[in-house]
């Protein structure tokens, strides 16, 4: 039916929207609870690790696989918008929210690999540029607190908070009423503890993974730090003017622009020529990032912000694609899952690195360490170990 990609997309990204919902308006959390600018980055890592713990909860339990991924979506969205919901409670602290996003990114474990999975179990042909379009909701739904913060900078940051959890809410009601469970489902899936990495064994699944997770290196780590960077600009040159978190926005969602370009193009292309090509352009983004993120042209410095954040997704839908191409059918939904439990894993890694080393000193060269992911990603996909389309 026409209207399921649509109503998934849509769902998506309405759900997606809590995941950045605190890095929006952390300037203004941190002003209430006295905090350090570095809590920004394990504020970030604490949804990152409730995601990772989640889909690592859900992949052992073949969540997906066993129940109808329709309503484990719905279920996750709600309880993702109460949870969201309750880091505007007043007189929370620093704990309390970060126990907060941690919940909330263990239900997202129940939204993002789950939309993938009954999106694959309706459309088998075409998955490729179907994923972009999910994926690119994904991107938006990253994007759109940092929109909402602009939009709503007089008002209480809180009204970000209460945003995004409507926003799960309907896209969780959503996908229960107007989505069923795919044609392509395999039902009545028993728990299994055996061959929990079994997918693993397959050189193509494998070689799709490992380019995922070169990709996933670099690509939250990009984002955490768009708002860092642009702001670092800004004080080192005061003619700038622009405004930090519309252009955050702007940056960041035009990523899902390119992954719906580069769900299309696969089709005719192949998806492990265009992720290659797209993981080729965001290693040399990192690389020659410390000419660019000072110089000393505020155009030519937001131009190669928005190639460096387009290249850094575009491959995101496509990995996607490879790997449930690849995964064995039984398992599909645990494949995915596990694969995404592995690489939000190494998310914590870069964001935490980079954080950790980066001072006013290196600011302009610390970012070539996300090179680093894109490397090992291409080394992975070299030759003929991944499936072509």
């Amino acid at each position: 039916m026409k209207r399921i990609l649509p109503t998934i997309v849509i769902a998506q990204f309405f759900c997606t929207s809590v995941w950045f919902a605190g890095n929006a308006i952390m300037g203004d959390i941190a002003k209430q609870l006295n905090l350090e600018p570095a809590y920004l980055a394990h504020l970030t890592s604490a949804v990152q690790l409730g995601f990772i713990t989640g889909t690592l909860i859900f992949a052992i339990l073949s969540i997906a696989d066993r129940f109808s991924p329709v309503k484990v979506f719905f279920s996750c969205a709600m309880i993702a918008a109460f949870i969201n919901l309750c880091a505007s409670a007043d007189g929370i602290n620093a704990t309390t929210l970060m126990l907060c996003r941690f919940v909330t990114g263990f239900f997202l474990a129940g939204i993002y690999p789950v939309g993938m999975k009954i999106a694959s179990d309706h459309y088998q042909q075409g998955l490729g540029k179907s994923l972009g379009f999910l994926v690119g909701a994904l991107v938006l739904g990253t994007a759109f607190p940092h929109l909402l913060k602009t939009v709503t900078a007089a008002l209480p940051w809180k009204y970000v908070i209460y945003s995004t959890s409507a926003l799960s809410a309907l896209g969780g009601c959503a996908m229960l009423l107007l989505v069923p469970d795919g044609p392509n489902r395999k039902q009545g899936q028993k728990l299994n503890f055996d061959g929990f990495l079994s997918g693993f064994r397959d050189s193509k699944f494998r070689a799709a993974a490992f380019g995922y997770f070169g990709h996933m290196w670099e690509l939250y780590a990009f984002w955490v730090f768009v708002p860092v960077i642009l702001s670092a600009y800004k004080e080192h040159y005061s003619a700038a003017t622009f405004n930090v978190p519309f252009l955050s926005f702007l940056i960041i969602a035009s990523g899902s622009l390119a992954c719906v370009f580069s769900g299309i193009i696969s089709q005719r292309f192949g998806a492990k020529k265009i992720a290659t090509a797209a993981l080729t352009i965001s290693c040399i983004c990192s690389l020659i990032s410390p000419i660019l993120l000072f110089a000393n042209a505020t155009l030519a410095f937001i131009v190669f912000m928005f190639i460096w954040s387009m290249a850094v997704i575009a491959d995101s839908p496509l990995f996607s694609t490879l790997v449930a191409q690849n995964a064995p059918i039984a398992t599909k939904g645990r494949s995915l899952t596990i694969v995404n439990c592995v690489g939000f894993s190494i998310t914590i890694i870069s964001i935490q690195l980079i954080n950790a080393l980066r001072t006013p000193v290196n600011a302009q060269y610390i970012y070539m360490l996300l090179a680093v992911g894109p490397v090992l990603g291409l080394w992975a996909l070299r030759g003929k170990n991944a499936k072509a389309s």
